[in-house]
């Protein structure tokens, strides 16, 4: 008796959903600054379009009077995370630590974070949605991960504890 072995391929489609594509967005005005400076600090964050039209968030952090941090924040939504488990991130950093910030309401004081970390070269950062923790101020909170249905806010934060320059070309932030 001969044992025919038959393999099977199933093909899986991955839906994504785009939440900003620096290409193609013309919301780009909707991306909003904010350092440390509104608690006394004196870091100073930029975005801008480059020639390619990626945003490009650069500057520098300084701990110089308490302050950390700089970020950026976009509230052009909500989109929906049902049947979404993932957030990609297309950037091109410069080897820095970086959080990735969402939030389900914008009127929130908290947000649900993560980091990550650049290579220096153009990635794909796959954040899994049920590893953003609840954080307000640098301090974890006693709240759930995410398991919301829909995301309001976005942001990139950069706050390492030390003063360096920084900058991250950012291509496009989508759901999958």
């Amino acid at each position: 008796m001969k044992l025919l072995s038959t393999i099977l391929f199933i093909s899986v489609m991955v839906s994504t959903t785009v939440v900003f594509d620096f290409k193609s967005d013309s919301n780009f005005n909707k991306w909003k600054v904010v350092d440390d400076t509104v608690m006394g600090g004196r870091s100073k964050g930029n975005l801008i379009l480059n020639e390619q039209n990626n945003g490009v968030f650069f500057g520098t952090v300084s701990t110089e009077n308490y302050g950390g941090f700089s970020s950026i924040r976009y509230t052009g939504m909500p989109v929906s995370t049902k049947s979404k488990t993932h957030v990609l991130l297309r950037v091109k950093g410069d080897k820095k630590n970086y959080q990735f910030r969402i939030k389900n309401e914008n009127n929130l004081r908290y947000s649900y974070i993560t980091e990550f970390k650049t290579s220096g070269e153009w990635e794909t950062i796959k954040l899994f949605l049920g590893d953003f923790y609840p954080s307000f101020r640098g301090r974890k909170l006693d709240k759930p991960n995410f398991n919301h249905s829909e995301i309001e806010e976005i942001a990139f934060l950069i706050g390492n504890k030390k003063n360096e320059s920084f900058k991250l070309i950012i291509e496009s932030i989508t759901l999958e």
